[in-house]
């Protein structure tokens, strides 16, 4: 038996995905279940009452998601670690659960002893991502502009991803969902990337993008 046992809420909207997952990690040496949400709201709640030391969240649950309730989460009680377990494979879900927090990302047809590992590691304050992702963050870093050199320093961080959305061939409204964003948010973060960029239209800021490297 480990000395600590590590105390974890599981936040996910299938209850029987959640309850399954319940009764597995319940039956693991040094893993204590302290409580399940079955939405992002209720993780934030039961996250502040019961203070475990990692959360297993998933990421798209009715009400409030689970890359919110991560960065509120963290901004609250930054020792807690947060696992996104996820179906999604998309680039922008694992980035956005990243900058919300996140130390440990894998989808959901991980294994019980990715799982276990998983939360051990990030409990121990390690970053872990699951096999199926690693090289693709592992690829972004070694292709990445440097942080003080940014491609169009004229626009937020903000603005810059949802640029290389746009020039990547997402619509407003894919580009929302990816970033579980209001579409009147990146209609606007859109409009204000024209004026910044001083482009007529879409389709010349796609170019003006990729030349500078982005969406590709």
């Amino acid at each position: 038996m480990p000395e600590e046992t590590i105390r974890v809420l599981l936040a996910d909207d299938h209850p029987v995905y959640r309850d399954g997952l319940a009764v597995l990690l319940g039956s693991i040496p040094g893993i204590e279940v302290a409580g399940t949400a079955a939405d992002g709201a209720e993780a934030v709640e039961r996250a502040a009452d019961l203070q475990p030391d990692v959360i297993v969240m998933d990421v798209r649950m009715p009400g409030l998601d689970g890359i919110e309730a991560t960065r509120r989460i963290v901004a609250d009680s930054p020792h807690i670690g947060v696992v996104v377990l996820t179906m999604s494979e998309e680039d922008a879900t694992l980035f956005a659960a990243m900058r919300a927090g996140a130390r440990g990302y894998l989808l959901k047809g991980a294994g019980q002893a990715e799982i276990v590992r998983a939360i051990t590691a990030v409990a121990h304050g390690e970053t872990i991502f699951g096999p199926a992702v690693a090289s693709r963050v592992a690829e972004f870093f070694q292709n990445s502009t440097v942080a003080d050199n940014p491609v169009f320093p004229q626009l937020t961080s903000r603005e810059r991803e949802i640029l290389a959305l746009v020039a990547a061939g997402r619509s407003n409204a894919q580009i929302a969902s990816a970033l579980f964003l209001s579409p009147k948010t990146v209609r606007n973060n859109v409009s204000n990337i024209f004026a910044k960029l001083h482009v007529a239209d879409r389709a010349e800021a796609i170019v003006r993008a990729r030349e500078a490297g982005l969406g590709r």
